[in-house]
């Protein structure tokens, strides 16, 4: 893993440092042991250039346009698997036999509800509470509700809050928007499947019987696939940093969720679709197309590009698909944002600018308007981002807190404020 060793020259002295290889991807020079030897810090902000922790669970060829979970790429993954088969590879590094899926499955199904007390939990919140508030709020509370798997030296608890983590989160996600729209809470049913389970929670009623769309179910669990994981992201490096505490996996996973939160991370597709919002018509796309190639102009045309792919988005190749598939059996006709969608889809495909300059539609363009079509408000876009990442914060967090060599989070600083002074009392200031 040592092979090669990078020299650093600071100060007239040269340090050397160990080179470690990946399986894939790029070279990763040791620091440890840089404060140590030579009482300097590196500066990185967004640590762009640092790896934070060595992983086997994702990884990202932005230049290439590669996604793989475990090895295996995500379009073969989305296109040929189920997202609870997602779930085992994610946890456990291999695609489950017929019996361990069957298993997995049983164990996930038997696990969809939630404390009856919890419902009492949201009439606190404001009646026009945003659901990510709710869903942070309730996700926290579950360390108050399930003291027997909170002890993170225990494997077996780890494995239970695990299980009841991806299971418990559809029936949350499902509680806010249900909260938010003033419609009583439906419980999960354990006949159906993990999407169709969690689109019955969402749009059912008492009052009458709603069937599940398969073609509706279908794409919700392509999305939810898609979403899994995506490597050492802001939430992934949040779970990990507030695992690395020693915090119970049901903090660490609300800490995740609040970092989803932020607009620069989960909330590009809603972004994207109030952008569609300000195009407004089909006929206006030609003077918000100049204003995105005019550098003196700050807008910018959002759910195109990716900060991390220079190449097509591999997940937006199969949401592209996903989301024509939904919209043919919607037949949502008269929508004049998915009109500006669609024509905007096409222009950039095309456009020389665009293709130049690889700004193709993303994944959050085309799941942004795929869950407008299926009936979910911009509202609810990052708590279904969230109920699909779950499964890889913990496959992530479930890594960190196996690994002997893990240790509290701490990073350095560079330090640019006052130096040492010595304190004047009030009279005397001046």
């Amino acid at each position: 893993m040592n092979e090669n060793k990078a020299t650093l020259n600071l100060g007239g002295t040269a340090h050397e440092f160990p080179v470690n290889k990946g399986s894939i991807g790029p070279d990763v020079v040791d620091i440890s042991a840089l404060y140590a030897k030579t009482g300097a810090f590196t500066y990185d902000p967004g640590f762009t250039s640092t790896a934070s922790c060595e992983s086997q669970i994702t990884y990202i060829d932005g230049d290439e346009g590669v996604l793989l979970y475990r090895g295996y790429p995500i379009e073969q993954v989305a296109e040929q698997g189920d997202f609870l088969e997602t779930c085992y590879l994610l946890l456990y590094g291999e695609l489950p036999t017929d019996q361990q899926k069957r298993d997995f499955v049983g164990r996930v199904t038997n696990h969809t509800m939630v404390h009856e007390q919890m419902t009492r939990f949201f009439t606190g919140f404001r009646r026009d509470a945003h659901p990510m508030a709710v869903l942070t709020g309730s996700v926290g509370a579950m360390s108050a509700f399930y003291h027997d798997s909170t002890d993170i030296s225990d494997p077996y608890q780890r494995l239970v809050a695990s299980i009841r983590m991806i299971a418990k989160m559809p029936t949350l996600a499902a509680m806010a928007y249900k909260y938010s729209v003033g419609q009583p809470f439906i419980y999960p049913r354990n006949a159906l499947d993990y999407s169709s389970n969690f689109l019955h929670m969402c749009f059912a009623v008492p009052c009458e019987e709603y069937e599940v769309n398969p073609v509706l179910s279908r794409a919700m669990d392509r999305i939810f696939i898609l979403h899994a994981d995506h490597e050492q992201n802001a939430s992934t490096s949040t779970v990990r940093l507030a695992g690395s505490s020693g915090a119970n996996p049901f903090a660490c996973i609300a800490a995740g969720i609040a970092c989803l939160w932020g607009p620069a991370h989960g909330g590009a597709n809603e972004a994207a679709l109030k952008m569609l919002e300000e195009i407004g018509s089909v006929d206006r796309i030609p003077e918000f197309i100049a204003r995105a190639k005019d550098k003196d102009d700050p807008f910018r045309l959002m759910g195109f590009g990716h900060r991390v792919y220079k190449n097509y988005d591999p997940r937006a190749r199969v949401m592209q698909k996903t989301c024509h598939e939904v919209l043919q059996e919607v037949g949502i006709k008269d929508d004049p944002l998915l009109d500006v969608a669609m024509e905007l889809e096409r222009i950039a495909l095309r456009d020389e600018y665009f293709v130049e300059k690889k700004l193709y539609p993303n994944i959050d363009f085309y799941s942004g308007i795929t869950l407008k079509a299926m009936g979910f408000p911009t509202s609810m876009f990052t708590v279904l981002f969230a109920v699909a990442r779950t499964v890889g914060w913990i496959a992530q967090w479930k890594e960190m807190i196996e690994d002997p060599r893990q240790k509290i989070g701490r990073p350095r600083q560079l330090y640019t404020g006052a130096p040492r002074r010595d304190y004047i009392s009030v009279g005397k200031r001046k």
